[in-house]
């Protein structure tokens, strides 16, 4: 009689430990590919990007160009000057860091953060939540 709870309380701990897993697994896949469920998949248009919003504009029309301008256009190396002529006046700066706003994407505001080492090059991007 005492082996039949046993044997249940090991199904149920097995099936916790399955859906466990699986909840996991597909956590940190979606986590891993967010960006590209977030964001479109739209060619850079520079002047889309430099056109400021309006109220006919898509909440997200910068960030679906940015997996474009991320992937094709930022080069590690580029001048902030390069950066600056491509994409124009950034919404924040900072000696090192400037950011331009991708808009409301997913219901969250993003923006695109680049970095630039100590002689003005690009070092990396990045892509922020606010």
């Amino acid at each position: 009689m005492t082996q039949q709870p046993l044997k249940e309380i090991k199904w149920i701990a097995a099936a916790f430990a399955v859906v466990t897993v699986l909840i996991t697994v597909v956590f940190f896949g979606w986590w891993s590919m967010k960006e590209r469920f977030i964001f479109g998949h739209d060619a850079f248009d520079q002047v889309r990007w430099m056109t400021p919003p309006s109220a006919k504009t898509p909440p997200c029309d910068r960030g679906d160009m940015v997996l474009d301008i991320n992937n094709r256009l930022l080069q590690p190396g580029m001048s902030r000057t390069e950066v600056t002529v491509l994409l124009g006046r950034p919404a924040w700066e900072e000696p090192r860091q400037i950011e331009y706003d991708l808009g409301v994407c997913l219901w969250v505001v993003h923006g695109l953060r680049l970095y630039f080492d100590g002689n003005d090059r690009l070092a990396h991007s990045t892509i922020v939540q606010h």
